[in-house]
């Protein structure tokens, strides 16, 4: 018996959000299945900081971007 096990998809993948310049704002998306998830902006992968945060409970993953600037659209 042999058999692969599936991929974790996005079941609610991300939204655009709309803030003002140096608010914060929620970025959230649900999976399928519990899997640990990468947040990048372009090619850059993000790194909890002051900046971002990040948290994850089951198939829920959510990045937080605090001080929102242009660059950050």
């Amino acid at each position: 018996l042999c058999f692969s096990a599936l991929p974790a998809l996005f079941k609610e993948e991300l939204r655009n959000e709309e803030a003002l310049e140096g608010e914060a704002v929620t970025l959230r998306c649900e999976l399928t299945k519990p899997a640990s998830v990468e947040w990048k902006k372009g090619h850059t992968v993000l790194k909890p900081s002051e900046k971002y945060k990040m948290r994850q409970k089951d198939v829920t993953a959510e990045l937080v971007i605090h001080n929102l600037n242009e660059k950050d659209a």
